[in-house]
């Protein structure tokens, strides 16, 4: 391995290309292709209306920091931004809230990773499949940066490349040879279904078959699914030319993310009917199985695995920049600054990446899947909406001192109210007894107290 220097510099290493798939890697995974199930059981149809609205909230934050980027394109995007505009101690909880939220995101990955796999080998134990494959990413993350972007530009442009020839080959069968697929019909996102167990159920009919009740008890778990959007902050300190990558990736990301969530689901719920899904499968692999398609979803369970992996390569990434940010500011050890010749903060990598490790036992001790993954998404939830709420927070401040910028966010300041008036929403949601998720909001105030302890006594003269 390559000498660590003494002064850590990353790398500009990263092109428009990297940046728009490192941010569509952290986003495009599980809360598609695995958490669409039980969102699409408890809301039905109507949970393409969900995937609109949160996709409109993140296209505010991700130009709310795209605007901070531009103007200042720094390492540990809100953590650094809220340190500088906001305070120290803000700038403090931001950066380790982001750091503690990847660690969870890259167990809930490695955890769906393991699910993926026992499509074709049952027998295997979770927390095995977990270890194989977490030993091969923190691999890669030690290389270079540009090697790091190669990796999950491929891994990204698989699952993209998937989706846009499921909905083509979708599009395809419902609007010319819907006789391939028996019961196929756009109307199965609002009728009653034709074939299967409920089969001529009214109960299962209509856009909002559980309401606007049932939409709001999804919402949780889209939020989890469009975490890690944010990345695109985290890269701009390895991008080359960040003035003119970081608006283009922006705007060109936001796009292709509503496209592929509600694309791909209005495509998949109009092929099968939802009431036909079981809760903890993924309805990708599912409906290809079920309609005879059996190459296909043998495919497409390798691709979705794939993402999971491509999700893990991104959070280890962006939690040894964080890290890395963190130590630049004086709110983690010296050390951690450090990086090799190739501009890699190697020490950073490898803490970040060993605490990903507990998915091992947690896996071992918890050998459902599915459990270990509701357990492990519900405080990822939480995480996601501090996050989102510093940035939007952050971004105020920072407008307050910089009244023209290269970048500007629409509609500020009333984005930044509408935003954080989505997140108290969320936040409220979660606290209904349906969504059984209220201990994890009640433990917020609990966890900035607690950094907000480690603060003072990290900071203390």
């Amino acid at each position: 391995m390559t000498s660590v220097s003494q002064k850590g510099i990353l790398k500009r290493k990263l092109k428009n290309r990297h940046i728009q798939f490192i941010s569509l890697g952290g986003a495009v995974g599980t809360g598609l292709f695995l958490g669409a199930g039980s969102a699409i059981f408890t809301a039905g149809p109507s949970v393409i209306f969900g995937y609109l609205i949160a996709g409109f909230i993140i296209f505010l934050i991700m130009r709310q920091m795209g605007e901070m980027n531009t103007q200042d394109p720094s390492a540990g995007s809100s953590s650094y931004f809220a340190y500088k505009y906001w305070g120290d101690f803000p700038g403090f909880l931001a950066g380790w809230n982001y750091w503690i939220l990847q660690v969870l995101v890259g167990i809930t990955e490695l955890t769906a990773v393991a699910a993926y796999t026992q499509h074709w080998f049952p027998h295997i134990a979770t927390w095995k499949t977990a270890l194989f494959f977490f030993a091969i990413v923190n691999i890669v993350n030690l290389l270079t940066v540009k090697a790091y972007g190669e990796v999950e530009f491929w891994f990204s442009s698989i699952k993209v490349f998937a989706i846009c020839a499921m909905i083509l080959a979708g599009g395809y069968i419902l609007f010319f040879d819907p006789s391939l697929v028996t019961g196929a019909t756009i109307k199965n996102l609002w009728l009653a279904p034709t074939i299967g167990l409920h089969a001529g159920d009214s109960a299962f009919s209509g856009f909002f078959p559980h309401g606007l009740v049932g939409l709001i008890m999804v919402l949780p778990i889209i939020t989890f699914a469009f975490g890690g959007l944010e990345l695109i902050g985290i890269a701009a300190s390895e991008t080359a030319d960040p003035t003119k990558t970081i608006p283009k990736a922006i705007n060109q990301v936001v796009y292709r993310i509503l496209i592929f969530y509600v694309g791909s689901l209005a495509v998949l719920l109009s092929l099968y009917h939802w009431s036909n899904l079981n809760v903890s499968d993924s309805p990708f692999v599912m409906i290809f199985d079920r309609i005879g398609f059996k190459y296909a979803a043998w495919t497409l369970n390798f691709i979705i695995l794939t993402a999971a992996l491509s999700v893990y390569n991104s959070c280890l990434y962006s939690n040894s920049r964080m890290l890395y940010a963190l130590a630049l500011q004086n709110n983690a050890p010296q050390i951690f600054a450090k990086t090799n010749k190739a501009g890699i903060p190697v020490l950073s990598t490898l803490v970040s990446g060993a605490l990903t490790f507990f998915v091992v036992p947690f896996n071992y001790f918890i050998p459902n899947w599915f459990n270990a993954f509701k357990i492990i998404m519900s405080f990822v939830v939480v995480y996601i909406l501090t996050n989102w709420t510093v940035i939007t927070l952050s971004h105020l401040k920072f407008k307050q001192k910089n009244k023209k910028t290269l970048f500007p966010a629409p509609f500020y300041p009333y984005s930044n109210y509408i935003t954080l008036a989505f997140i108290a929403f969320i936040l409220t949601a979660m606290t209904l007894p349906q969504i059984g998720m209220a201990k994890q909001v009640i433990a917020i105030p609990f966890w900035i107290f607690i950094v907000y302890i480690v603060y003072k006594i990290v900071k203390k003269p």
